[in-house]
């Protein structure tokens, strides 16, 4: 079976790839560049964790970063001035490329961190993590490092859910069992072979970001494991087991945002590739429903994903990365 040979060959364990110093070597043996990107909306209370850390044992103990970026939503809480003020490079999306507007949510920064990153690999990290260690870098990095053939790394780890009792030892990628898996299960079953195909850390090689479309909200991680899967296959990918990750955990009714983006999003991917039939047009209202005082209200939210073209049909991006127009 495909899957269990991709098991076996693509699926690793941070501490198979402690020695930092190692990695650094062959990193600068191939004359590689990593950055990391945090994107960011209102994360004052665990960036400055986050910063110190990885800029304390990645950047200045161990040189395996060469770029700390936080690519900013507009915080209102002092992201931007904590980030920055632990040494982070801090920017505004807004003023990434402002010549293409400004649209709004996680994928946006992403999309927009790949022209202002100069890193060949680009890692991609959450801001809203408890428990940040050098593990979350180093052990999505190494085997792209290590292994020419793979493209694109995910992270995987047990996410358990913190409440005011304490943490919960089990629950967290809630939205992932509940929708993405059985919707993967259905029409990529070979994806199923991705633990957390949501999870927010993962690291890509600049040539494949570069050549993807970037819904900027929700959709972004389904649509870039479809799609790279569609062009490159299963063997592109590589996983890392993290062991653990604490964040904040969302209310249901948020999650519930994020599995209507994700929805939309996978049924224009399947529609756009011919997987499924015609489709009445989406719509793009969720509905959802609260009491006050014994009155039934319905709460409208209006979630449009829309998508970022690949960055490299941006002629300034050809221009700062010497692309060819060809």
């Amino acid at each position: 079976m495909k899957t269990r040979k991709w098991l076996a060959s693509n699926t690793f364990h941070h501490s198979s790839f402690r020695d930092i110093r190692t990695i650094i070597q062959e990193k600068e043996r191939q004359g590689l560049r990593i950055s990391v990107c945090i994107p960011t909306l209102n994360e004052a209370k665990t960036i400055g964790k986050e910063v110190v850390i990885l800029r304390s044992e990645l950047v200045q103990r161990y040189p395996l970063i060469d770029e700390l970026t936080v690519i900013d939503s507009g915080s209102k809480d002092g992201t931007r001035e904590i980030a920055a003020s632990f040494g982070a490079d801090v920017h505004l999306a807004s003023e990434i490329l402002p010549e293409t507007g400004t649209k709004h949510g996680k994928g946006e920064n992403l999309w927009k961190a790949i022209h202002q990153l100069r890193g060949d690999i680009i890692v991609y990290i959450d801001a809203d993590i408890k428990n940040i260690r050098p593990k979350f870098v180093y052990g999505l990095v190494a085997p792209l490092i290590y292994r020419p053939d793979i493209q694109y790394m995910k992270a995987f780890y047990d996410r358990p859910l913190v409440s005011s009792h304490g943490i919960r030892p089990s629950g967290g990628g809630r939205v992932t069992e509940i929708l993405v898996r059985p919707l993967f299960s259905l029409l990529f079953p070979e994806l199923t072979a991705i633990i957390q195909p949501l999870s927010g850390e993962y690291a890509v090689r600049r040539e494949v970001l570069e050549k993807i479309c970037f819904p900027v909200g929700y959709g972004v991680e389904t649509s870039h494991l479809i799609d790279v899967y569609r062009r490159w296959g299963l063997e592109a990918f590589g996983q890392t087991d993290l062991d653990r990750r604490v964040h904040r955990n969302q209310p249901t009714r948020d999650l519930s945002k994020m599995a209507f983006a994700i929805l939309r999003t996978f049924l224009s991917r399947a529609r756009s590739l011919g997987i499924i039939g015609d489709l009445p047009e989406l719509a793009e209202v969720l509905r959802q429903y609260q009491v006050n005082d014994a009155v039934y209200e319905q709460v409208e939210f209006k979630i449009v994903e829309e998508e970022r073209p690949p960055m490299i049909t941006i002629p300034a991006y050809r221009e700062k990365f010497g692309r060819d127009d060809s």
